[in-house]
């Protein structure tokens, strides 16, 4: 394979980011150019991106968004944000082209760790988890690089998780009681802090709530799942020491049960989507 042109395209709750990177020699593309939209409505959010797309010739291209998804169709499923529920995000993204090209579809989180599997901190592991904890928290399993399918994709923020004996903030979840994301997302932070969590001092005791359940959500994928590596990813994970004290936690939760796994940073930062995004345009375009 030499020299192919590829797209990706990483869609967020707050922006879409699109790329266009050369790939050739088996290292991670080198991108070329790129376009970032604020995801508003559909319409407005997916058309500036799909006329950026259709005026380069692409061999593949990957969409990885935020869901769920249906990922037969390439439509959004049923989601709170307003408008997007059922919003045809493949057929969008590449109904500028004179002819589509080959397009691979997953989730935002599924799109991270196959980035970081590929070319970045989960390189070379048969099981790796990914997590993003941001405004919301999801999250996906690869075993032997390839994301975990079934019924539909997993829904990791949505695990139970049991409640801190000093919490008594109600969750952020229109769903579930005490789910992880409705405990610890950003909207949880915000929440319970009063203001976003990058605001929040070192001190606030909402972190010792943000730890606790944080560890127990890893703790229960851990021992269902048994990764080697957990990259964890998202805005809220930017705060100092917060992985590094996640990860200490674990380790008492697990108390030698089982090992503990590595738990780090994304190679490739914020970036991770976007890569993950460029990884399923290569998968696909190699196997025109």
């Amino acid at each position: 394979m030499t020299d192919l042109l590829l797209g990706g395209v990483e869609g967020g709750g707050t922006k879409f980011l699109a790329a266009v990177a050369r790939y050739g020699d088996g290292a991670a593309p080198k991108i070329v150019d790129r376009l970032r939209i604020d995801t508003t409505d559909p319409a407005a959010t997916l058309g500036p991106v799909a006329e950026w797309l259709a005026a380069h010739d692409l061999a593949g291209l990957g969409i990885a968004t935020f869901g769920p998804l249906d990922l037969e169709t390439g439509k959004v499923g049923d989601t709170p944000k307003p408008g997007w529920s059922g919003a045809d995000v493949v057929g969008t993204l590449t109904a500028a082209f004179d002819t589509p090209p080959p397009t691979a579809f997953d989730t935002d989180v599924n799109g991270a760790g196959l980035g970081e599997w590929r070319w970045g901190a989960a390189q070379e592991t048969k099981v790796a988890l990914y997590l993003s904890v941001g405004t919301g928290i999801g999250g996906g399993a690869f075993i032997g690089g390839r994301p975990l399918h079934g019924l539909g994709h997993p829904e990791m923020g949505h695990i139970s998780v049991p409640r801190h004996p000093q919490d008594d903030h109600a969750t952020v979840c229109a769903v579930h009681t005490t789910c992880l994301e409705g405990m610890a997302s950003g909207l949880a932070l915000s929440a319970r802090g009063g203001g976003p969590p990058e605001q929040l001092g070192d001190d606030d005791p909402v972190w010792e709530f943000e730890i606790h359940y944080l560890a127990h959500g890893l703790a229960d994928l851990a021992l269902v799942l048994s990764p080697e590596i957990i990259v964890i990813g998202g805005g809220v994970m930017q705060r100092p020491d917060l992985l590094q004290r996640v990860s200490d936690r674990l380790d008492e939760i697990l108390d030698g049960y089982v090992a503990t796994p590595r738990v780090t940073h994304p190679h490739f930062g914020q970036e991770a989507g976007l890569m993950g995004a460029l990884v399923l345009a290569e998968s696909i375009a190699s196997n025109q």
